[in-house]
């Protein structure tokens, strides 16, 4: 049984628990543009085509650049399906949707254990970093993590090194009353760096550790030397932290998203990506191009503006919610 059966099963299973339910139809829901967008292109073509040619994998091709999965993402894919389709001499499009599904579950994956949840300290505060660009929703997203971990029991600290931005201090510190969870802050424009060290003095008393840091790409080098005397700080405190970096990517910017993503895996160890706003953009194979590019998981989905639209990555879930249509 490939992927494409495997998923219909279970999401068509009357098994699945509410919690799972919830999940999935956040996901449906979220990427309902792409979606909509993705599975009219593929039913056009698939009505043009009675049988499956070199035209039909080139138009294929096109409409899959188009959902922004991305040039070198498709290329591989297509040279996959391609040579699967002549294995298993597929020539009926309807049939080839099943393989599509299949091959891009793959393209994710590549043989490896996906880690798509945060790596939780046992002794001591998890410390999570932040970065990305302003504008992402980076204070929003620390935001809505801060009332999850807090609902489920947990201590947080919000930290505010983002000293660079006007307004950025008060706006955190506005969620934090907001969440009534405790904020380590300083004055604007003083060195980041004082404010984590200051947060983690108090990190011991904490299960978990949320730093906000400024977003300019402008000029990589200041921004590196700055992440690397954050990160300094934080491991003197606490040998091994942080123990996630987290960038914050704006889905709808598309391949601009991509461009992020290299720059900032250039100057930090990013070790997870946050995509916001995947539910305001037609272009949800983003998805797909961030982890073949840059080879960074996924860990948090935004499908909304509601602190529960915040969601873990779940690849079997995103693509349900994509290829609904053809389930």
């Amino acid at each position: 049984m490939g992927f494409f059966s495997k998923l219909k099963e279970k999401f068509s299973s009357k098994k699945v628990n509410e919690v799972e339910k919830k999940e999935t139809e956040s996901y449906e829901k979220g990427l309902e543009k792409t979606r909509k967008d993705f599975s009219n292109k593929l039913n056009k073509l698939n009505k043009k085509y009675s049988k499956v040619n070199q035209e039909y994998f080139e138009e294929l091709e096109e409409i899959l650049i188009m959902a922004d999965i991305g040039v070198n993402t498709v290329i591989k894919f297509m040279d996959r399906l391609v040579e699967r389709a002549r294995k298993e001499k597929i020539e009926d499009p309807e049939t080839l949707k099943e393989l599509i599904v299949d091959e891009l579950f793959i393209i994710y994956v590549n043989d490896e254990v996906l880690v798509n949840k945060i790596n939780y300290r046992e002794n001591g505060p998890t410390v999570i970093l932040f970065v990305g660009v302003n504008g992402v929703g980076k204070t929003t997203t620390i935001a809505k993590i801060a009332k999850k971990e807090k609902d489920a029991g947990k201590k947080v600290l919000l930290v505010a090194a983002d000293t660079f931005r006007a307004g950025a201090v008060e706006q955190l510190t506005e969620w934090a009353n907001r969440l009534k969870v405790d904020i380590e802050s300083g004055e604007e424009g003083i060195d980041p760096a004082s404010v984590v060290y200051s947060g983690m003095e108090r990190a011991k008393d904490y299960d978990l550790v949320l730093i906000d840091t400024a977003g300019r790409l402008q000029n990589k080098v200041n921004l590196m030397n700055e992440l690397e005397k954050i990160k300094k700080v934080i491991n003197n405190h606490q040998d091994g932290s942080p123990e996630e970096t987290l960038l914050v990517i704006d889905a709808t910017t598309g391949q601009n998203g991509i461009s992020q993503a290299k720059a900032f895996k250039e100057i930090t160890d990013v070790t997870g990506i946050v995509l916001t706003k995947l539910d305001g953009s037609a272009k949800g194979g983003i998805v797909l191009a961030i982890k073949e590019e840059v080879n960074i998981p996924v860990k948090y989905v935004g499908m909304g503006e509601k602190e529960e639209d915040l969601r873990v990555f779940d690849i079997e879930k995103y693509i349900y919610g994509l290829f609904k249509e053809m389930m």
